[in-house]
């Protein structure tokens, strides 16, 4: 499936790339002169809450030029100090804040907390909005406020689509839109973003809608010895990185009705994905529908702004061998080849299996309330509530062999609700001092229904169905109802020494409760095990009906010298987080149905959830300043350099997907409508790795990459190579590679490789606006 790359039209992007050289924009500076973008006369409602401390917000201008470079939104934060990203889907990686990622976070896309109903996590929230649909970014990194927090340890991001926007009294209807296309060569990429919206005083109806879809990628050299993908007649090159394809769809319509301060909105959106297939998975999502509901209304009056919402999001979730992975097993199947009629286990005519159906049905509702009471002139009070009802429910269909003959409950009538008060004072006493106190109580319940294997009635005879029938009875007698009463607290506080001196640090006490698939996965099977994986390592994993929710202090600061006008800056954000009851993992012996004695320590294992104690400790640092004034235009530097150090204080080990240290430095230039950067990424090797996991070291590794983009009135181009010298390289957050062959066995794909990176890719964009 990779995109060959003698193909005329990639020679051809290859020589478009041309003008990425900084001096070659130079010729066309002198007609770029006078080229701005339209002025478009709007009146935005005069609503405007306070900024909430902690926040870091992502420039828009930085966005534009991401996202014809990537399809995953996750990929737009990748220059904030102290983020990483976990390798997942084309459209599905999955944010790390300095070492916690996943569901530690907090991530909210239009105000609505999103939950991945799937056992391996490949419907994260941040895949239901493309790049393009993206008007907003903002992270709280480490100290986040408490009416921005809540059942996370370590930060929030918050996404939003474009606001809406409404005209000028007087002024006439606005009718605007824009429209896209990219192309990306490394994987034959390609998509399309529509957005239109007509507006009056009083009201704005908007579209959005983007499609992207992708073949596999292809890494800088070979990285495996083998080509079959246990697929008869279906072989992948050994530099092609398997199951890295997807497709995918995004649609959302808006309404939007201002009065005077009062603004009402309402948001449908639908995701409609066909398939996104995962190299570090032992699944494929073969499709994902999503559908929402977003009502919002907010206002302002003499007392202050009230921020009210209210949700519904449902999903539907398929995953299965997809075209990289073996399909057919069973005794009838040989080594892969087709077979009929479906034979269970314990037919006397042998086995025959298709495939592994796994269904996902989730349901989350939420409603949430936030007031800003201004008090006094130095004091703001901000209180609120959060109420979240999530429903799922996880089976996977006989299919053959040892796969039925009955329904396997993975988790039946999952239920997690969330209810949460907070209150915070913001008081600025002076303009030199700020501070921020906040408290958060949260209830978390949870609880399931009773559960079933393939075959309810033996645990079966062969060594791998065993304890199915043993493992569920042990589930059902237990209570599965938990109850959580959560403490928030947070105490931050910045002070401006002088026009060039900002000081911000603070302290923070935060909780988070275990996931559903977290608690409730429950059987010891190890084929049944590693279908639940949600980090990407290839290991299985066990739920734990006993874990307690996770309790995080964190110290963190943040010494900001910059110029007066910020032209030029320096960050500094060292770090301290100590995480009781951390939920890490220990290898499981099925038989004992206890802790294994003797470790797997080179191959792929099956483990259980289990509280420990960890500690992250590290810094960040990122800077800009201007370079030169000259004929060829405004040239300036940036750069960021991030160390995490994340260690199990239980074992002795280290945690897992840790990033190690990383720097990315970059040289700018502005020249008439040019705006084009050379960029060098440096990361360490990573060495400090999870032993109980098995967790894979990868080396070192540089890339250069080129980026450019000029703009007209209406029209704007994007040109870029990412990774100019193809260099071969791991993805240290990667995990294991199991994008091909017989992943639905242990064993069946070879451990120790990682997923490597892409290769050199060329891209290019346009956007026309109208």
């Amino acid at each position: 499936m990779s995109y060959p790359q003698t193909h005329p039209f990639v020679r051809a992007m290859a020589l478009a790339v041309a003008p990425l050289c900084l001096p070659c924009s130079l010729a066309l500076a002198q007609d770029a002169a006078t080229a701005t973008l339209p002025t478009v006369t709007v009146n935005a409602s005069k609503i405007k809450l306070a900024q909430t401390p902690g926040a870091t917000p992502i420039d828009k201008t930085a966005l534009a030029p991401k996202r014809v470079a990537t399809s995953d939104t996750a990929n737009l934060l990748a220059d904030v100090p102290g983020l990483s990203l976990y390798g997942a889907g084309g459209v599905s990686s999955l944010p790390a804040i300095n070492g916690l990622a996943d569901d530690r976070l907090r991530i909210k896309v239009d105000g609505m907390d999103l939950i991945a109903s799937c056992p391996n996590h490949m419907n994260p929230a941040l895949s239901y909005i493309d790049p393009t649909q993206v008007g907003s970014l903002t992270v709280y990194a480490g100290i986040a406020p408490v009416s921005s927090g809540g059942d996370s340890i370590g930060g929030t991001i918050v996404a939003e689509s474009h606001a809406p926007e409404f005209a000028a009294p007087g002024q006439k209807a606005i009718t605007k839109g824009e429209v896209g296309t990219f192309y990306r060569s490394n994987n034959n990429a390609s998509g399309a973003n529509l957005s239109a919206s007509y507006a009056t005083q009083a009201f704005n109806i908007s579209y959005s809608g983007a499609t992207s879809k992708a073949d596999n990628y292809t890494a800088g050299s070979d990285f495996k010895s083998y080509d079959a993908t246990g697929r008869i007649g279906h072989t992948l090159a050994r530099d092609e990185v398997g199951s890295t394809a997807y497709e995918t769809r995004n649609h959302t319509l808006g309404l939007a009705f201002k009065n005077d301060n009062h603004l009402f909105e309402a948001k449908v959106g639908i995701q409609d994905m066909p398939f996104q297939l995962y190299p570090n998975q032992r699944m494929d999502m073969l499709y994902n529908k999503q559908d929402s509901v977003n009502l919002r209304y907010l206002g302002q009056f003499d007392w202050g702004s009230l921020d009210a919402r209210a949700y519904q999001e449902n999903v539907d979730h398929f995953m299965d061998f997809g075209a990289d992975k073996r399909y057919w097993y069973g005794t009838n199947s040989g080594a892969g080849v087709p077979c009929t009629p479906i034979r269970f286990a314990g037919d006397a005519l042998g086995t025959c299996a298709s495939g592994m159906p796994m269904d996902t049905e989730g349901k989350t509702t939420g409603l949430s309330v936030k007031a800003d009471m201004v008090l006094n002139p130095q004091d703001l009070l901000r209180v609120g509530a959060d109420l979240q009802q999530y429903r799922l429910n996880d089976w996977w269909p006989a299919s053959g062999g040892g796969m039925g003959p009955g329904t396997f409950w993975n988790i039946k009538d999952g239920e997690r609700d969330r209810t949460a008060l907070f209150a915070e004072v913001e008081t600025r006493k002076n303009a030199q001092w700020m501070t921020l106190i906040g408290v958060r109580v949260e209830q978390v319940k949870m609880n399931a229904g009773n559960v079933q294997g393939y075959n309810p009635v033996t645990n079966g005879t062969a060594p791998m169905f065993n304890y199915q029938m043993r493992d569920a009875a042990a589930f059902n007698a237990q209570s599965h109802a938990s109850s959580d009463t959560n403490l928030d607290l947070t105490a931050l506080a910045k002070y401006t020494t002088n026009a060039n001196v900002d000081i911000e640090f603070g302290f923070a006490h935060k909780v988070r409760s275990p996931n559903v698939y977290e608690r409730f996965p429950w059987s010891t099977w190890t084929m049944a095990a590693v279908m639940n994986n949600f980090v990407g390592d290839g290991n299985g994993y066990i739920g734990n009906l006993k874990l307690k929710p996770e309790a995080a202090n964190t110290l963190s600061a943040t010494f900001d010298w910059h110029a007066a006008d910020s032209i030029w800056g320096i960050k500094a954000t060292p770090f301290y987080t100590q995480v009781n009851n951390y939920i890490d993992a220990v290898q499981w012996n099925a038989a004992t149905n206890a802790a294994a004695t003797t470790l797997v320590t080179n191959g792929f294992s099956v483990l259980k959830y289990m509280n420990q104690s960890a500690r992250l400790y590290g810094v960040n640092l990122s800077g800009h300043m201007p370079l030169a004034k000259t004929s060829w235009g405004e040239f300036g530097f940036k750069g960021l350099l991030n160390y995490t150090k994340g260690s199990n204080e239980t074992t002795g080990g280290n945690l897992y997907n840790i990033m190690p240290l990383n720097a990315k430095l970059a040289v700018t230039q502005i020249t008439g409508g040019w705006a084009n950067s050379a960029e060098l990424v440096m990361v360490q090797a990573k060495d400090d790795v999870s032993a109980m996991r098995n967790e894979i070291k990868t080396p070192g590794y540089s890339l250069v990459n080129l980026r450019g983009s000029y703009s007209w009135k209406t029209v704007r181009l994007d040109i870029g190579v990412e990774n100019l010298f193809d260099k071969f390289y791991d993805l240290p957050t990667g995990g294991a590679y199991t994008g091909q062959g017989t992943t639905m066995s242990i064993t069946g794909t070879p451990y120790g490789i990682a997923v490597p990176g892409m290769g050199r890719s060329i891209y290019v964009g346009v956007n026309v606006k109208f």
